[in-house]
């Protein structure tokens, strides 16, 4: 069960720092994360300009593919205070499928994933488990509206949820950060001078759960006219904090992929 519920943090985690509707207020200072206060253009025509320019140089630098694998290196800190280390190798077909296995010490696997447009199957090989869910499943578990489609985006490492409606923005250098309120989260969305995305800080519109989350994009690199962050982490705050490293030690676009997903006939179901 532990390993499961991993599963879907990363992925969760992932989702939920995101860019959501419109720029409207700052987001405030939590206990965890420090967040940069932006000077704000008012100049509305400007404004618009600028916002225009950045959306539009937002969608051109967003990575577009058919198949993707990777393996990556994924430390992770609970709220209890424990370590783990762990290695992910992911596979996706856009807008199809996305498989995950995940393996820890000697690399035997402890979980195999396989997520749809309509099911999420988990094989969870530490207790011979097998669970089979809709995708509402992910939604149920995350609180988010999250689908294969923005799931796939995510994971790639392309801004989701960004609404055109944006209408104001702060710069820094040759960092852009757009500022916005939605119905979900509170957040600065920060891109870097290739409109990647650089950094997203939100915090939960819902007061009661005081939920806020940091993720940084570093390292980029350039592999065949892509440019894609092989490093990034993930700090999550409600109850406890979560810690999450993710280390992409490889990956490459359009090549021929299976996703082997079987359940044994021992497996009980959950």
């Amino acid at each position: 069960m532990r390993i499961t519920l991993f599963l879907v943090a990363v992925i969760a985690l992932m989702a939920s720092c995101r860019s959501t509707r419109k720029i409207q207020t700052v987001i405030a200072k939590r206990d965890t994360v420090t967040v940069v206060k932006p000077v704000v253009d008012n100049s509305k025509e400007d404004t618009l300009a600028f916002i225009r320019q950045s959306l539009a140089g937002m969608k051109a630098a967003e990575i577009s593919f058919n198949t993707f694998s990777a393996k990556i290196n994924v430390d992770y800190q609970g709220a209890d205070g424990k370590k783990y280390d762990v290695n992910a190798n992911l596979r996706m077909y856009k807008d199809s499928a996305i498989w995950i296995s995940i393996t820890a010490i000697f690399g035997i696997e402890g979980l195999r994933a396989y997520i749809t447009k309509d099911s999420v199957k988990v094989l969870n090989k530490q207790d011979k488990v097998y669970t089979a869910r809709s995708v509402a499943y992910l939604q149920e578990m995350t609180k988010l509206p999250l689908d294969l489609h923005s799931l796939q985006e995510i994971l790639i490492g392309n801004p989701v949820f960004v609404d055109s409606n944006v209408i104001s923005y702060s710069k820094a250098g040759d960092k852009i950060s757009l500022l916005s309120l939605g119905d979900w989260f509170k957040g600065l969305l920060t891109l870097n001078s290739n409109y990647k995305i650089d950094n997203s800080k939100l915090d939960d519109m819902d007061i009661t759960r005081s939920r806020t989350c940091n993720l940084s994009y570093t390292d980029y690199e350039n592999k065949k006219g892509v440019e894609f962050s092989t490093k990034r982490r993930i700090t999550v705050a409600e109850k406890g904090k979560l810690d999450i490293k993710l280390d992409f030690k490889s990956y490459e676009f359009n090549e021929t992929l299976s996703f082997p997903f079987s359940v044994p006939k021992n497996y009980k179901k959950d």
